[in-house]
């Protein structure tokens, strides 16, 4: 991901509501019980009541976020005002107790760093200018820490100064990473429900399919027995003109019947069915055959030498994930798409080379993530090779398949190599 990425991302995720209040309760009893041991058994003298005082209203305000917010995602607005109270409480606290000088200081970037992993940009921003205001602030301002006995604790004037600093650019490094890390955790989670929708509209039309194979067996034995009735009908009447017709009409219509119903039975049954076992070959020419109807490349399968053909079943999961890559390779070759297929009783490997510009090196390491930019012109950023790869990839390495990326040494395109141990393939 580019610097600027991060600076330019629109993404915005709710913050969980147990999160936060988990979060604000570990934060609350924190403050109490440093303050307490500070207080009573450290013998410094700070101002204990205004300190709780603070402390108790953070716990209405989380006892009202916990029960009387009805929500369990909270938005972007509402997250940020907590975040932006829990922030203001936390300065007044560290403003009685000494200011920039307090070792708890450094808490104070904790609000924008939540932000930036899960809110919004603007939001982050916000809560890291307030912030750094805040510990400004504080260094100038504040309450000194009242010590205990004899203890004399002098800050040399640099050094107040350059605490502050130093916060300031953690806060800016930290912030700036948990932005970094959260969108790429939101992009990821987005392209695992693409995925996870892609899955759910292929398992519906398998569904669909197997309906109606079911209801075209189901017809066959009525509509056998409507022709045979026709039939006799058709002998007994004779050639009576009355009734005739609608006997040749009838037996027409049967017939009519009979071959879609046949139809459609045969086309689920031999090409849409996703429970047969088949040949790896032959499930990818059936998948080349698709894309040569379609395209004016040429695409060859080529069965190497083999110890074994490997029959598999013929899941989801193998045939889109093959299918989305011989169709990316078709997408970028100039006009060859070549597939290989070799097995033994170790390795089964499956090639998929075309004579393309191959994969982009700026992206080459990238590839099998999802929403991967390139610096290439010729490759556009929705060209689907970040997202499309993904899924393709990841619904492969669910059949237990190792997939990776190189450039076809025979064609100098690009190429994908998918390979399975044999043993793991449900069929042989």
């Amino acid at each position: 991901m580019k610097f600027s990425e991060v600076f330019t991302s629109k993404d915005n995720i709710q913050l969980d509501k147990k999160t936060l209040v988990i979060l604000r309760w570990i934060a609350i009893v924190g403050q109490f019980v440093t303050i307490s041991i500070v207080y009573f058994f450290l013998d410094f003298k700070l101002p204990f009541f205004y300190c709780s005082v603070i402390i108790f209203v953070g716990v209405l305000t989380n006892i009202y976020l916990q029960f009387r917010v009805r929500k369990n995602q909270l938005s972007n607005l509402h997250s940020t005002i907590y975040l932006l109270y829990d922030l203001i409480q936390l300065a007044a606290l560290v403003y009685f107790t000494g200011g920039i000088t307090n070792p708890f200081t450094i808490l104070l970037i904790v609000p924008a760093i939540v932000s930036s992993t899960f809110l919004s940009l603007r939001s982050t921003l916000n809560l890291s200018f307030i912030t750094i205001v805040v510990l400004l602030t504080l260094t100038f301002y504040h309450l000194p820490l009242p010590h205990s006995g004899d203890l004399h604790f002098h800050v040399p004037n640099y050094y107040l100064y350059a605490i502050p600093t130093a916060v300031i650019i953690g806060l800016i490094f930290l912030t700036y990473f948990g932005a970094r890390f959260g969108i790429e955790s939101r992009k990821r989670t987005e392209a695992l429900n693409k995925l996870e929708l892609i899955l759910a509209k292929e398992h519906e039309l398998e569904s669909i399919g197997v309906q109606a194979a079911a209801a075209a067996h189901s017809l066959g034995t009525p509509l056998s027995t409507i022709t045979v009735v026709a039939k006799e009908l058709e002998k007994e009447i004779g050639s009576n003109p009355k009734y005739s017709n609608d006997i040749n009409l009838l037996l027409t219509q049967t017939k009519r019947c009979g071959d879609i119903l046949k139809k459609l039975s045969q086309d689920t049954l031999a090409e849409d069915s996703f429970l047969e076992d088949v040949k790896l070959d032959e499930l990818l020419n059936k998948i080349a055959r698709s894309y040569r109807e379609i395209s004016n490349k040429k695409l060859s399968v080529i069965v190497k030498k083999n110890e074994i053909n490997p029959r598999i079943e013929r899941t989801l999961e193998i045939t889109y994930g093959l299918r989305n890559f011989i169709g990316n390779a078709v997408k970028y070759s100039k006009s060859l798409v070549e597939i290989s297929l070799e097995s033994n009783n170790k390795i089964t490997e499956v090639k998929v080379c075309d004579d393309g510009p191959g994969f982009p090196p700026d992206v080459k390491a990238l590839l099998g993530e999802p929403y991967i930019r390139s610096g290439d012109n010729n490759i556009s950023s929705k060209s689907g090779l970040g997202l499309g790869t993904f899924i393709g990839k990841t619904l492969l390495e669910r059949m237990k398949a190792n997939v990776t990326f190189d450039r076809c040494p025979k064609h100098n395109g690009a190429m994908v190599t998918i390979q399975w141990q044999t043993k793991s393939l449900l069929f042989i």
